[in-house]
């Protein structure tokens, strides 16, 4: 396998044992240090979402700009329009494990809405482990050899006048995948503390993010 999978994966999925063990355990120890990996997990993802949503007016600044260029000059610039591009992929893919954290993802809500607390854990937890961990995971095996082909040459944009890092762009893919296994452990240990009824911090405090 390669190294670089090894060292990442191997770290984040040697993570998720943590909350499964503490579930499975009798003797229930180590809740102050699971707390506080999640809390730290949390106060990370929230800063890493405040800090992308700049690129939500960045974007709708720059596309005001190549609106107007456009319609009021008849200029165009390619290095413009992918700037658009790429403020759009970086936005959604790096904030998507505060989305995770607020809890803002889409759902098919037929019964959680109005499930209990430790039925919304449980929930939560089996669904870290069945789907976002193996997605994840996916993701990372899936993107790395297309990232390293890209950095390999450096990718550039299509167009001669586009930005030159394609390579960059498309490593914001891996990072994704990263953020997102972090916030799904966050996620998995709150829910043990839920299940367990060790829970008394176990909501996260997100909403300073934006």
């Amino acid at each position: 396998m390669d190294p670089l999978t090894i060292f990442v994966l191997g770290a984040l999925d040697a993570l998720y044992l943590w909350p499964l063990l503490f579930l499975l355990s009798s003797a229930k120890t180590g809740v102050q240090g699971l707390e506080r990996a999640a809390g730290l997990i949390d106060a990370f993802s929230a800063r890493v979402g405040a800090t992308v949503a700049w690129c939500t007016l960045a974007m709708v600044a720059l596309q005001f700009v190549v609106v107007i260029l456009r319609y009021a000059f008849g200029i165009g610039y390619i290095f413009l329009q992918e700037g658009v591009l790429y403020l759009n992929a970086v936005l959604f893919l790096l904030a998507a494990s505060y989305t995770l954290l607020a809890d803002g993802h889409v759902r098919v809500d037929l019964f959680y809405r109005t499930a209990s607390p430790k039925r919304r854990a449980l929930v939560n937890f089996v669904g870290t482990y069945l789907f976002l961990l193996p997605v994840m995971n996916a993701v990372w095996f899936l993107s790395l050899p297309y990232v390293r082909l890209s950095w390999s040459i450096f990718e550039r944009s299509r167009e001669t006048s586009g930005i030159p890092a394609v390579y960059l762009l498309k490593t914001v893919i891996l990072i994704f995948a990263v953020l997102m296994l972090l916030q799904g452990f966050a996620l998995a240990a709150r829910a043990a503390l839920r299940l367990t009824g060790r829970d008394g911090a176990a909501e996260p405090s997100h909403s300073t993010a934006f």
